[in-house]
């Protein structure tokens, strides 16, 4: 398993009538704690795109608990839990300073050829990278 802790201040621009983040906010949250974990790993994506590999998104997941508000610390924590083969799954969970639950999600991607835009496997560097990181 692999793990990432990424901290995030809600701003106010981020919020509904309600006060509460808006829903749609969370899948840029997520991609910021999964592009900070795989940075952590020495990934950067746009590394990847240099090497005309694309990663979209195919499934999206995620059940809402309770609600952030303007100005929350909120802590993401992004984990890897397997290793990729065409795709690659981040699950997440999102808590406020109580500690207290606010979100899970899943995201997985996958790996594509971006000039051909087909699936392809995760590339070995990548692939081994994963293996060292997951098996320490």
């Amino acid at each position: 398993m692999l793990s990432h802790i990424e901290t995030i201040r809600v701003r106010y621009g981020e919020t509904d009538q309600m006060g509460y983040v808006y829903y749609g906010n969370y899948a840029l949250y997520y991609e910021v704690g999964r592009v900070e974990l795989l940075r952590k790993l020495g990934v950067a994506y746009s590394d990847l795109e240099k090497q005309g590999i694309g990663l979209p998104v195919l499934s999206f997941d995620i059940k809402y608990i309770k609600p952030a508000k303007y100005d929350d610390l909120l802590f993401l924590k992004t984990t890897l839990l397997e290793l990729p083969t065409n795709r690659i799954t981040f699950c997440y969970e999102c808590k406020n300073e109580a500690g207290m639950m606010l979100n899970t999600g899943k995201i997985t991607l996958v790996f594509v050829d971006i000039k051909t835009g087909k699936a392809i496997r995760c590339p070995e560097n990548l692939e081994i990278l994963f293996i060292s990181q997951l098996s320490e």
